[in-house]
């Protein structure tokens, strides 16, 4: 006689704690990347009014829910007001951010303002859109500010935006930049912060599944698909399932630069360099054999010999 061993199915009770734990942990993990880069760069102070801009995608609504949860145990007293600028784009659900934001109780803007026909008029069909479309809503939203007296201005970009940033400006545009965590507007007068800047695009997507935000679909420049930073998505993306921890190990190098080991000039002074006499761990490795080992936090992370 023998048996055969099933895996019972487990209870539903038994599934519910599960998934409540694990969205718990989640929702730590969030509000413990976003507090460390709020306080990494200093970016909310006391008495700060910030605004952030809500664009009805899954990373903005993020971001205010995660600011709220924060405000309540916040070292220092900071308000949040939410804009939203209405594009008129063809369909627009206009109802739906008013709705979710008075349901939440607090201070939001609705800005008006046409910039998808000048959008549509000025750029070929076919073209990108973004470039135009995010110079247009950079200079309204900061007029905004002026007007509501935000202090700081709070971006919806996350991780994975700042990377993709890099590999554009490095692919595209021959130059080692990114998208910073905090910088003084185009105009000089504000300060605009991404307290996501160190939170996996992964997590937001399950936040915003856990939380069942309204999301708003952009049909300006969503529905192009040929766009560098949709293929740019695409490779690091592929490139974290095929090695857990790599993302996370580029997050890391934006944070530990080392200009004498660049070519910028301007950066580091290579025409008066001479030799010193003084041995140094930082010297030229160039031909050596680099054993990068994976750190045991990031199984998976390939293995590179040089």
């Amino acid at each position: 006689m023998s048996a055969v061993w099933i895996d019972a199915e487990p209870a539903p009770l038994a599934r519910s704690l599960k998934i409540e734990r694990e969205t718990h942990k989640l929702e730590k993990r969030l509000c413990r990347l976003v507090g460390q880069a709020i306080g990494d760069y200093a970016m909310v102070e006391e008495g700060d009014k910030v605004m952030v801009c809500l664009s009805g995608g899954k990373d903005s609504y993020g971001l205010l829910d995660i600011l709220l949860k924060m405000r309540q145990r916040a070292p220092v007293s900071f308000d949040i007001v939410a804009v939203n600028l209405d594009q008129k784009q063809p369909g627009f659900p206009a109802h739906v951010l008013p709705d979710y934001l008075k349901a939440l109780g607090i201070p939001f803007h609705i800005e008006e303002q046409d910039t998808y026909s000048i959008v549509k008029d000025k750029i070929p069909e076919g073209k990108t859109m973004c470039s135009l479309c995010s110079r247009l809503r950079r200079g309204i939203l900061y007029r905004v500010a002026d007007e509501l007296g935000a202090t700081k201005i709070a971006l919806g970009h996350h991780r994975d935006d700042i990377l993709q940033t890099f590999f554009l400006n490095m692919f595209f545009g021959g130059k080692l930049k990114g998208m910073p965590p905090k910088l003084v507007s185009d105009d000089g007068r504000h300060v605009v912060i991404r307290p996501l800047a160190y939170v996996p695009e992964k997590d937001l997507i399950r936040w915003a599944e856990h939380r069942q935000f309204p999301i708003i679909p952009c049909t300006l420049c969503g529905s192009q698909e040929n766009l560098q930073r949709k293929q740019v998505g695409a490779m690091l993306r592929e490139w974290e399932k095929k090695h857990p921890g790599r993302l996370e190990n580029m997050a890391n190098a934006l944070q530990n630069v080392v200009p004498s080991h660049l070519g910028d000039g301007t950066l580091y002074d290579f025409k008066g360099l001479s030799a010193t006499g003084v041995a140094s761990e930082d010297g030229d490795k160039a031909f050596d054999t680099e054993d990068f080992t994976a750190p045991p936090t990031l199984p998976g992370l390939s293995v590179v010999k040089l």
